[in-house]
């Protein structure tokens, strides 16, 4: 006799992980859907936006309704921002190290970082999502 109680089985047909991201036509080039998601645009149209807030990914496009639910950049978008603003950083602190009055060097430099970081990780963090949604 079946155990009513017990689940019953999920189809993996209908599983919303493996049918969340479409497939990408061959012909759409990597550079295209890189420079689409940089912009803040989905990857598949170029026309609707790609975030609903600062970097909080819509769950699909307003436009084509191009499903984002699969593509997760995680840490990546992060490290690389931190890696292209340490970069641009280090000519500015040679440049302060001549400065008089070292706190006001100090000062210039950390907010050139902080705002340059906070303007690169949502263009990086669209560039990775079509990237990622291109090699889906």
């Amino acid at each position: 006799m079946p155990d009513e109680t017990a689940r019953p089985e999920a189809d993996p047909a209908q599983s919303p992980h493996d049918s969340a991201v479409e497939r990408v036509p061959a012909e759409a080039p990597m550079g295209q859907t890189l420079m689409r998601g940089w912009r803040g645009r989905c990857p598949r149209c170029g026309q609707g936006g790609l975030f609903r807030a600062y970097l909080k990914v819509r769950e699909e496009c307003p436009a084509c309704g191009q499903s984002f639910r699969g593509l997760r950049a995680d840490d990546g978008p992060a490290y690389v921002t931190i890696l292209i603003a340490g970069h641009l950083a280090i000519p500015l602190m040679y440049w302060g190290a001549e400065w008089e009055n070292m706190w006001v060097s100090v000062a210039a430099i950390s907010a050139v970082v902080l705002v340059g970081s906070l303007a690169l990780l949502p263009r990086v963090k669209g560039a990775f999502l079509g990237v990622l949604w291109r090699s889906a």
